[in-house]
């Protein structure tokens, strides 16, 4: 089993950016994907973007599209969220996932390990 671990999370006021980051304790290239998914109170685990390892495709949730990045660094056995333009709708516990085989990338079900999450302030 792997285990996942977040970093970056902070405060921050709208417009403003952060960069997440997830460190694998094992490589990423035995992954098939890696995500971030977002949680709310009093709402559900979303999908904010996903990255396919084998060629660095990656997905996004419509909210995010044009503000948020999704990269990965095999090297360093790391994927890494940049966020910018952020709005207070994007307030919410961020969560890592890596998925072993994923066909619908930004569903959480398909996702088999995942790390603590840390949390996202965005204040207007």
């Amino acid at each position: 089993q792997v285990q996942l671990m977040e970093s970056g999370g902070g405060s921050v006021q709208a417009g403003g950016s952060l960069r997440l980051s997830c460190t694998a304790s094992k490589s990423i290239s035995s992954a098939h994907s890696m995500a971030w998914f977002r949680q709310s109170p009093g709402k559900g685990r979303e999908g904010v973007a996903s990255v396919y390892i084998g060629d660095g495709s990656t997905y996004y949730a419509d909210s995010v599209k044009g503000r948020f990045t999704v990269s990965q660094d095999n090297a360093k056995n790391t994927v890494s969220l940049q966020m910018n333009s952020l709005r207070p709708d994007d307030t919410a516990y961020y969560y890592c996932a890596m998925g072993r085989w994923v066909a619908d990338h930004l569903a959480q079900g398909e996702y088999n390990d995942w790390g603590q999450g840390t949390q996202v302030t965005v204040s207007s």
